[in-house]
């Protein structure tokens, strides 16, 4: 049986990758971007920095920065209302995953028109917006080489996934350079998530031989790397690690795609405003330990890959290390139990039912090596906050 594999048509990777820029875009004959970003990348001058390389070379680049940490209906269509008052014939997504996913949507609507919910999962959106060239400033998300996107209905909180060709894009500059500034808690929640990609994509009921090896290669580096780079920001050899690992991470679940730790995680961050791959780090210990009886010898396979456990290892003694692990990460990490994070329980309690209706409803659950019922689910959740 064969498998499908779609990746950005051109990938720059390793420092000083986002300084191609000019060339990427000559390749795709393009010569009036748009960049989509958030305010802090302004701030930090990164898209003053791409305009600048693009001026000298007399290319034109207006920038959109009203993107959310947790894109919105709302602030996508006001991105989708900047892309409609210009000439842009791309866009140039740079940021974490928020900035990216938010230019993939902005892509799509701005070119194909009609609303987010009508490019909603399970419609496969393979109809192409305008072109985006991603530039990922955190070694987390992959949204660089992913053909996915997340956009929140604020009416209804409910974090709708967006799927097929179309919101994949067409070049990835992977610069571990931007990632430098990152502070301890942002390279924590986006190592983690990164780390969850790979190991929902390998023990994926999707995975094949493809995203297997990226899976592998991903948890080979962001395994023993982590920590480093979470203690020391400016080790570049582990951001370098964490970079590459993420965007094969990505790689390996835009053609596996994730599974239950994503489909409950969603909409705790809907409901909660808890950032991505923070909510995964919370849920990651439970819902692996869920998930061992039917995938042993994957989840032993992972341990090994981040170096937890070695070949002498039983499954059964590496899959015990590797819930050890993930629980030390965590605290390790400081990773806040939701409690600390400042949720309310008795809102938390009620809103059970539908956030195990909404996990469902993503798709991604089915995916998991045991497709848990709502039950399963909501018991999974009590375990957030016991």
């Amino acid at each position: 049986m064969s498998s499908n594999i779609i990746l950005p048509r051109i990938m720059q990777i390793g420092e000083g990758a986002s300084n191609a820029i000019v060339e990427v875009l000559a390749s795709l004959n393009c010569q009036h971007p748009l960049i989509i970003t958030d305010k802090m990348m302004v701030k930090l001058h990164y898209a003053g920095n791409i305009q600048k390389i693009l001026s000298d070379h007399n290319i034109h680049a207006d920038v959109f920065d009203d993107t959310l940490p947790e894109p919105t209906v709302s602030s996508i269509q006001a991105g989708v209302a900047k892309v409609r008052s210009g000439n842009y014939d791309c866009i140039i997504a740079l940021g974490g995953g928020s900035p990216i996913d938010s230019a993939k949507a902005i892509g799509i609507l701005g070119k194909l028109g009609g609303e987010m919910r009508d490019y909603k999962f399970p419609r496969i959106v393979n109809e192409t917006g305008l072109p985006i060239v991603a530039i990922p400033t955190t070694a987390g998300t992959g949204s660089e080489v992913t053909r996915f996107t997340i956009i929140t209905d604020e009416t209804t909180d409910e974090k709708m996934l967006c799927a097929g060709v179309g919101f994949m894009p067409v070049a990835a500059l992977v610069d571990f350079s931007l990632t430098l500034s990152l502070p301890a808690r942002t390279t924590a929640d986006t190592a983690i998530d990164a780390l969850t990609h790979a190991m929902e994509a390998y023990v994926s009921k999707k995975a094949n031989a493809y995203s297997d090896s990226q899976a592998l290669a991903a948890m080979r580096l962001i395994g023993p790397n982590l920590r480093d780079a979470y203690h020391d920001g400016n080790n570049k050899k582990a951001r370098e690690a964490l970079m590459l690992g993420s965007t094969l991470a990505g790689i390996a679940f835009s053609n596996a795609s994730v599974a239950l730790v994503h489909g409950m995680s969603r909409p705790i961050g809907a409901a909660f405003h808890v950032p991505h791959g923070l909510s995964n780090a919370m849920l990651l210990p439970a819902v692996t330990e869920f998930s061992i009886p039917s995938a042993t010898s994957r989840y032993a396979d992972c341990a090994r890959a981040i170096g937890v456990a070695n070949d002498a290892d039983s499954d059964t003694t590496a899959n015990q290390k590797l819930l050890q692990e993930l629980i030390a990460l965590n605290e390790e990490l400081q990773v806040p139990t939701l409690e600390q994070f400042g949720a309310d329980r008795q809102r938390f309690l009620e809103l059970l039912p539908t956030m195990a209706e909404q996990a469902l409803a993503s798709g991604s659950p089915a995916n998991n090596p045991i497709e848990p019922s709502a039950a399963q689910i909501i018991a999974i959740y009590r375990q957030l906050w016991p």
